[in-house]
């Protein structure tokens, strides 16, 4: 599915650098492949090449919160 919004706040819980965040809002601005996680609502594995987003869009205000954020390549190694 494409994930897309029309306005974007996140909300960095793990102090994840500014780029890693403008990506984010970049990527969710102008449409990002994603997949629904089948057992939570509102929570989201966004993808973006090499790296994975995993985000909570509140239902209430709309807000993004950035959970956590990997590497492609380091979760393929690790299966």
């Amino acid at each position: 599915m494409t994930l897309r919004m029309k306005e974007v706040k996140v909300e960095n819980l793990r102090n994840y650098s500014g780029e890693v965040v403008d990506k984010l809002c970049n990527l969710l601005l102008t449409g990002a492949d994603a997949d629904v996680d089948p057992q939570r609502k509102g929570f989201y594995d966004v993808y973006n090449g090499t790296r994975v987003f995993f985000i909570h869009v509140s239902p209430v205000s709309g807000k993004v919160i950035l959970l956590a954020s990997w590497s492609r390549e380091c979760a393929a190694a690790a299966a």
